[in-house]
């Protein structure tokens, strides 16, 4: 099985190729680039070096949100332009699944905190079980953080916070959480495409795929454009 993953959700561009469990490249950037100037040179770079025929991959899994809005519709519109063209299914990955699933075998909660903007953050609650599996404990959602600190603290574990969200809540995060927590190291604490591709290849095996009209990035809220309009009584 070969999959190949897109992750352009955040502040990382990110993309990789997985084939039988194996991951054969990654390429991740974290710099002040937009992903309209990086993701597609990415992704040619690492189908040269890997030698990589489009042709003979059977999904691409995306970072489908939340996140950055014109990130998240940059990935998208690559993997359904990719889909459409190569007849191939996608495997839309949510965000901050893929971002947990760094973590792989941690004990206790993971807290994956995206920065939302506005005090607020996409986040959710994960685990992984003593067999490996992998565990949504509160979905994906859109809060502050206030309130995720009060879920955990209400369930009374140790925690792994990650993300592009620490560096904007530590603070906060040491004044309210009353349960043992750690922040994760630089190499695992932001996006990365491999685990997308990871993620993707479980789900493609459970047949959660999309064809390329069918799939759309999850935001979770409104853009500020139209809670703009929305301020101002405009409906349309």
């Amino acid at each position: 099985m070969k999959i190949l993953a897109l992750d352009s959700s955040g502040l990382v561009a990110s993309v990789a190729l997985i084939a039988d469990d194996i991951l054969v490249a990654e390429y991740t950037i974290n710099y002040k680039r937009t992903h309209s100037e990086t993701l597609l040179p990415m992704l040619d770079e690492l189908k040269r070096m890997s030698n990589l025929d489009l042709e003979t991959i059977d999904a691409i899994a995306v970072a489908g949100g939340p996140g950055s809005f014109t990130g998240l519709r940059i990935g998208s519109s690559t993997a359904k332009g990719l889909a459409l063209a190569l007849d191939k299914p996608i495997v839309s990955v949510p965000t901050v699944d893929a971002l947990a699933y760094n973590l792989f075998g941690t004990k206790g909660l993971i807290c994956p905190l995206m920065d939302a903007r506005r005090m607020q953050t996409y986040t959710g609650l994960y685990r992984f079980e003593d067999d490996g599996s992998f565990t949504v404990v509160r979905e994906a959602c859109a809060v502050a953080i206030e309130e995720i600190l009060e879920d955990i603290n209400s369930r009374g574990e140790r925690v792994v916070f990650l993300g592009d969200g620490v560096p904007v809540f530590s603070e906060k995060i040491g004044e309210l959480a009353k349960v043992p927590y750690v922040f994760a190291p630089a190499h695992l604490s932001r996006q990365r495409a491999g685990a997308v591709a990871s993620l993707g290849a479980i789900y493609f095996a459970e047949g959660r795929v999309q064809k390329h009209g069918e799939h759309h990035p999850e935001y979770l809220r409104m853009s500020q454009a139209e809670r703009e309009r929305m301020e101002k009584g405009l409906t349309s």
